[in-house]
């Protein structure tokens, strides 16, 4: 039980990775706030996990659901000891000049500024508690961008340079800061970072690109996330650990 006694408040958790990583927390003792906009999708994690879960209805580029799913996750446990910040969204795979501004607003409001928000809702209850977790999701698309995901792309390397930034000015506060950075995987925004059908033909032009052969999975990710998150790492911050197969050598 490797998180026995913490909770944890995950992001975008009605499904996907998000989804992983709040069961993989749970199995490991960690009390779970499932936030996320689908509110079928968060009650139904929730309930799978049993009572150790609570749903949470929340947008997370409006402060104000931030900060009630952190005071859910006080409600619960007391305090809250993990913050996985993994919602996120993407543009379809398109030349760069077709992505309107309304989709390039969305894409960095859901991927960067919900970070800002989060930083700013969770920090200062950290410092008092003495420490805490931080683990951003970013994506290989960070570090090895794909064509026609340039905007996106851009979100992710923000991610992933934030996370090393924000861990070496929280170092001194006991708070740790790490990034997953995973390759594609099967989620519900496949097609669109594909641009293409999501037929076994095209799967198989992107998983030619990827050493292991095949794409991430939320067992994957929450695997890496829940490492992060323990006191195995406690020594481990500033990094962006690639979950890619080989994707990024």
């Amino acid at each position: 039980m490797r998180l026995q006694g913490k909770t944890a408040l995950v992001t975008g958790a009605g499904s996907g990775f998000g989804e992983g990583i709040a069961k993989t927390f749970a199995r490991e003792g960690a009390r779970v706030i499932v936030m996320d906009l689908n509110a079928e999708g968060a009650a139904r994690v929730a309930g799978e996990i049993g009572p150790a879960a609570r749903a949470v209805k929340g947008d997370v580029t409006v402060a104000a659901d931030i900060e009630a799913a952190i005071a859910a996750g006080e409600a619960l446990g007391g305090k809250v000891d993990i913050i996985v910040n993994n919602a996120g969204w993407t543009h379809r795979n398109q030349p760069m000049l077709d992505v309107s501004e309304a989709e390039f607003d969305k894409v960095y409001a859901i991927n960067v500024k919900s970070i800002f928000l989060m930083t700013r809702a969770i920090v200062p209850r950290f410092r008092k508690q003495g420490g805490g977790v931080i683990i951003n999701i970013g994506s290989t698309a960070g570090i090895r961008p794909r064509p026609g995901l340039t905007w996106y792309n851009s979100t992710k390397g923000a991610v992933n340079l934030m996370s090393r930034s924000m861990a070496v000015e929280l170092a001194p506060d006991r708070i740790r800061v790490n990034c997953v950075a995973p390759v594609m995987g099967a989620t519900g925004l496949l097609e669109q970072f594909m641009g293409i059908p999501d037929t076994p033909e095209n799967r198989a032009k992107f998983l030619a690109t990827i050493p292991l052969g095949r794409m991430s999975t939320p067992r994957d990710i929450a695997n890496a996330c829940l490492y992060l998150a323990s006191d195995e790492a406690d020594f481990i911050t500033g990094v962006v650990l690639e979950v890619d197969g080989g994707r990024t050598i």
